[in-house]
């Protein structure tokens, strides 16, 4: 954009068109940003005028942007995201981080992960006080006063804004001893031979796809003998002999590097996952929640 283009447009009205955007609508965008739908509205209105272009198609029921919208929003959100990064490292980036922070996680999750990483940032940072409330159930951040959600899995529909901690992958595992005197599964079909225990929080929790390179997909539906609701006590049961379980990598890498469990059909895979860390909508989230998402991130080695 020239400069004499750039002087015609208020660049405040980007952040409104960026949210507009990925909320989906201008009464959604407004409780994002905290304004009425009027002024969300009159933000688009002049904004189209000062680029000189239809950025958004709208209707009674719905939303999308035109041609030039899509080319628009992609510049628009990149230069949204290099302010906020710019202000916040102009606001006190090298501030020391304080008061409480209160973060909910799946509970494997924030015993083998979140929980190291929470000791190692307190005793970092004295004056910050972590609060984490681990529980496999999504709670309603406002209501409960939560800093920080982590969500594994799929992410549902929300005004939340969500940052990428980490993937992972899920892997079959057993115990050593649940094998003995058994061939180990070759082909996903073979793995109806061995109990399972299944993770009733999964939506389908006995149905799995595999994939492997030079392969079709296989699509396996088992019977479970055992059921449990967190991973952690899932883990525990395969550890005991009980049957197969499906895991994260992160909750059973030590395991299998003990050999405490073997992993099956390792040259086939199941579906990645994501680790998302959600938080209220803000325009930037305070220094002490970037910080626990940082740390997050540089544990699980992503950038």
């Amino acid at each position: 954009m020239a400069i004499n283009a750039l002087a015609n447009v208020n660049l405040n009205r980007l952040a409104v068109f960026v949210a507009v955007v990925e909320t989906g609508s201008l009464s959604a965008a407004a409780r994002r940003l905290g304004i009425a739908t009027t002024m969300v509205s009159a933000h688009m209105q002049r904004l189209e005028r000062e680029v000189g272009a239809s950025l958004l198609l709208r209707t009674t029921r719905s939303l999308r942007m035109t041609e030039a919208g899509e080319g628009f929003f992609d510049a628009a959100r990149q230069i949204v995201a290099d302010t906020e990064r710019a202000i916040a490292a102009a606001a006190g980036n090298t501030a020391e981080p304080r008061g409480r922070l209160r973060v909910t996680a799946p509970v494997d999750y924030a015993e083998r992960v979140l929980a190291p990483v929470a000791v190692a940032l307190t005793q970092r940072h004295p004056q910050l006080q972590i609060d984490v409330l681990a529980v496999d159930r999504p709670l309603d951040l406002v209501a409960e006063q939560i800093d920080v959600a982590i969500r594994i899995g799929q992410l549902a529909d929300s005004e939340l804004r969500a940052t990428r901690i980490r993937s992972f992958s899920a892997y079959v595992v057993a115990s050593p001893s649940l094998l003995e005197g058994r061939a180990a599964p070759a082909h996903p079909g073979e793995l109806a031979a061995l109990p399972l225990i299944a993770l009733t929080v999964l939506p389908q929790p006995l149905q799995c796809r595999f994939n492997a390179d030079g392969e079709a997909e296989q699509a396996v539906r088992l019977q479970s003998v055992l059921s449990f609701n967190t991973a952690s006590a899932l883990r525990s049961a395969a550890l005991a002999g009980g049957g197969m379980a499906m895991l994260p990598d992160y909750l059973v890498a030590d395991d299998l590097a003990a050999g405490r469990l073997v992993r099956l059909l390792p040259g086939w895979h199941l579906p990645e996952g994501g680790i998302h860390a959600l938080y209220p909508a803000a325009q930037q989230p305070p220094r002490k929640t970037r910080l626990l998402i940082e740390t997050l991130r540089a544990q699980a080695g992503e950038s």
